[in-house]
């Protein structure tokens, strides 16, 4: 929050962290698919802990630790590292299920364990299925690791 806020100010832009629903459309880029390439996940398109799997899928290498960004395919919007890497902060604040989410895509920062916030997209030591494009999970934001990491949405004016 502090990077955005200084980013922010910096450039005369609003940066801020996606919400969930922002998060999980730019993840998706037009799938209905668990992964943004289809319906199964392995170590040549995702970095993951590979010594686990899903569905079918085989065993994969186990990297251990991040990779650059654009090691692997982007997905059709042009974003890398959507799924595994590291998780995503996002937001949102953790809520178990949906059920009273906003349905205008804005982050839902009422109700729920606010001290939690929300984090997406998997990471290098965690398991495959939890890289899939709707898996959510909460998470302390005054927690550091290695694991974690951000991306930042841009709100831009136009000018009429």
């Amino acid at each position: 929050m502090e990077f955005c806020a200084r980013l922010s100010k910096q450039t005369g832009q609003e940066y801020r962290l996606p919400s969930e629903a922002e998060w999980e459309y730019a993840c998706r880029a037009g799938t209905k698919t668990p992964f943004y390439f289809g319906e199964t996940i392995t170590t040549e398109l995702v970095n993951y802990n590979g010594n686990y799997t899903y569905k079918n899928a085989p065993k994969g290498k186990y990297r251990e630790q991040t990779t650059s960004t654009g090691t692997f395919p982007s997905n059709a919007f042009g974003l890398y590292d959507m799924h595994g890497n590291v998780w995503e902060w996002c937001l949102d604040h953790w809520h178990e299920n949906y059920t009273g989410a906003p349905s205008d895509g804005s982050a839902w920062l009422s109700s729920g364990e606010s001290n939690l916030r929300l984090l997406r997209g998997g990471s290098w030591c965690y398991l495959p299925s939890d890289c899939r494009s709707a898996y959510h999970n909460g998470g302390d934001p005054d927690i550091r690791d290695d694991s974690l990491g951000f991306r930042v949405a841009c709100s831009t004016l136009w000018e009429v």
